[in-house]
């Protein structure tokens, strides 16, 4: 009998010691996840944006849509500078960068004289730029930065929670936000509630004015 207790003793010990040792590697896999990722990834995006703006600073060019197209600031969600490439994909996404849709829906560029500027970006994890996309309130600015150009937007509409699928909040005209005729609009997508991809979030904003770079790059008073 009390053979028959210490084997059950000793393997309560060891189912023990496995709960802990798991304990321990879900731990490490969590770090990993919400830590490690985006300081890989933020090393990732400051070199590809230091690339980009040696590429401007080097002279005429062609814009490279590949590389980077210029750099997103939203002050409210004090995440610095974002800079953006083409496509939503995790190739893309998982450097620390934001992106703009290349589908469902194709994304207008800034530039543009109508559409809708779309783009996407981690709320958790490889760098989670969009983490603070709650913050974000009406009147808030969304500038876009180009080499040669200063895109001033303003939110006017947020959506805290729709389905993964609402590919309607990338139209071109995004009626959901209530805007029913073409403009220049820009809008802010990622995943929602914080630490799952269930849902998405949606902020839209709407162009303001543009502002010439200068030869000292001076911001936007946004941006001061």
């Amino acid at each position: 009998m009390a053979r028959a207790r210490n084997r059950i003793a000793g393997a309560i010990s060891v189912f023990g010691e496995l709960l802990i040792t798991a304990g321990v590697l879900m731990g490490l896999f969590v770090v990993y996840s919400l830590w490690w990722t985006n300081v890989l990834a933020d090393r990732e995006a400051d070199k590809q944006g230091d690339e980009v703006r040696d590429t401007w600073a080097s002279g005429p060019g062609a814009l490279d849509t590949k590389d980077g197209i210029g750099f997103l600031h939203v002050p409210a969600m004090k995440n610095g500078e974002v800079l953006v490439k083409r496509g939503t994909g995790p190739e893309v996404l998982n450097h620390g960068v934001a992106g703009y849709y290349t589908d469902p829906i194709k994304s207008a560029l800034p530039a543009d004289k109508r559409g809708n500027f779309t783009l996407a970006a981690h709320r958790d994890g490889h760098g989670a730029k969009f983490h603070n996309i709650h913050k974000l309130k009406n009147g808030d600015a969304v500038v876009f930065e180009t080499k040669d150009t200063w895109y001033v937007y303003k939110v006017y509409k947020t959506l805290p929670e729709t389905s993964k699928y609402n590919v309607r909040v990338l139209d071109p005209v995004p009626k959901e936000s209530g805007r029913t005729k073409p403009g220049r609009y820009i809008t802010l997508t990622t995943c929602t509630p914080v630490y799952t991809s269930d849902y998405r979030y949606i902020v839209w904003g709407e162009l303001e004015r543009t502002e010439k770079v200068d030869a000292a790059r001076t911001k936007p008073a946004e941006l001061r």
